[in-house]
Formats: C-alpha cells, structure tokens, sequence
C-alpha cells in the first residue's frame, strides 16, 4: 500500500477537527496545559499516521472569548477580532505540538501577519492537504460577529471535507439535556440539523448547523479525552453522535 492511500478501515478521506480553546487548558482555568496539547496532538497524529488528511479549527475561549469581552461593555468588533488573534496563538501551539511528533504542519490565517503564518489561499491550502501536511485554519472567518464553529463549517466546505468532528471533554456525543446537570439525559446516535435546530440543542450556533446542512456536510460529535476516540471513529469504532 502506498503512503498516499487510505486504509480501507478509514471511513473518510479528508476530515475538519474542530476543538475549543478550552479543550487546550487541561484542569488549568486559563491558557495553555502543553501536555494536554501534546496528548491532543497524538491523537490526531494517530489519524494522520492512517493515511486520512486533516483540517483543524481551534477555538480561543482559553485565551479571550469576544462575546464575553463585549458582555463586559468591549465594543463587539474589536471584541471578536481580539479572540481571531487568540486562536491564531493556539493554532501555533498545536502546530508546535504536531510538528515535535514528525507531522509537517501549516497554520493559515483568515488575517494576514505573513511571519507567522500563511495567508488563506484555497488552492494553497488544498495542495498542503494533497501533500499530507495538517492545515490548522486560524483566525476564524478574519470577519467579526462569526464563530469558529462557522469558520470550521466554511473551511471544511471550502476544502471539501467530507465531516467535521467535534471534539468535547467530557461528553460523548449530543443529548436532550445537559448530562452534567440532569441524570435522565439521553444522548442520540443520530440526529438532523433540522431536529438540532428545532430542539435547541447547543451544538453549533445556527449559522453553522445552517452551512453544513445546506452543504449535506456531516458532524461528528465525539468525546476529544477519550484516549484513541478519534482514530477508532475513523476506523467505525466508539461512541458519538452523528449529524446529518
């Protein structure tokens, strides 16, 4: 088998990850836990190793959240803009973190700053994905009032992945409820956008469950502090919800 093929076991070829910032802080309240970015890396290094091309968006709540600046009387743009330049930092982490495990990795931004990463160009980013490289997609839309959640969802179109999992701590998948606060919680194997939206369940925001519906793009909600859960969705394995 060639290095450039995927295993029969991988169910997909090409694959957006989108995690919080605060997925990169570990039990520390604030910024970056540099084992748990490590652990994170492996996980995704462990896909990478199976012949499947990754995309990667990473929030920046550990580092400044722009709604929670504009809640305390920040002006909102500003706000957001400051939260692109935080996951741009945690975009450099996790490249530092893949690139130390033999993962060649380029971190591209939606706002130019060209010595530390390389500006959004479509085809560009394409080519890396073509060439194995992980391309970890910074910075959000470069456009205040959207998520990342809704840069994730525009990127994996952009780049024609074929599902964007969702990696959560300490959840494994989508429930009715919120399972920390309610024991008779149940938790889907499969719901619709339609049903997410319908049921106000707080997946996505809707902009983003909107993108991926209307583009028959798949989501994977699957626990991220599971040792080996993103590799054994790959491989048909675990436990997570899909959406679709």
């Amino acid at each position: 088998m060639s290095d450039d093929t995927v295993p029969a076991d991988a169910t997909f070829n090409r694959v957006m990850l989108k995690i919080s910032g605060e997925a990169l802080m570990g039990d520390q309240g604030y910024g970056l836990h540099p084992p748990t970015i490590e652990r994170i890396a492996k996980e995704v290094k462990s896909v990478h190793d199976m012949g499947v091309e990754i995309c990667m968006v990473i929030g920046g709540g550990n580092v400044f959240r722009g709604l929670s600046g504009a809640a305390q009387g920040m002006e909102r743009t500003t706000a957001d803009y400051m939260g692109m330049l935080a996951t741009v930092m945690n975009a450099l982490a996790m490249q530092s973190a893949l690139e130390g495990l033999g993962v060649f990795t380029r971190v591209i931004s939606a706002i130019r700053m060209d010595e530390v990463a390389e500006p959004y160009i479509r085809r560009r980013a394409v080519r890396h994905l073509e060439k194995k490289r992980v391309c970890i997609f910074a910075a959000g839309t470069g456009n205040p009032y959207f998520t990342t959640d809704t840069a994730a969802t525009l990127r994996a179109n952009e780049m024609a992945c074929e599902a964007i999992f969702m990696g959560k701590n300490g959840v494994d998948g989508i429930y009715d409820k919120d399972p920390a606060e309610r024991d008779d919680a149940v938790r889907y194997d499969e719901i619709t956008y339609d049903e997410v939206l319908a049921k106000r369940l707080r997946v996505m925001d809707a902009s983003a469950i909107a993108l991926a519906r209307d583009n028959n793009l798949p989501l994977i909600v699957f626990p991220l502090d599971e040792p080996g859960g993103f590799k054994g969705i790959l491989a048909g394995k675990g436990t997570y919800t899909k959406v679709v």
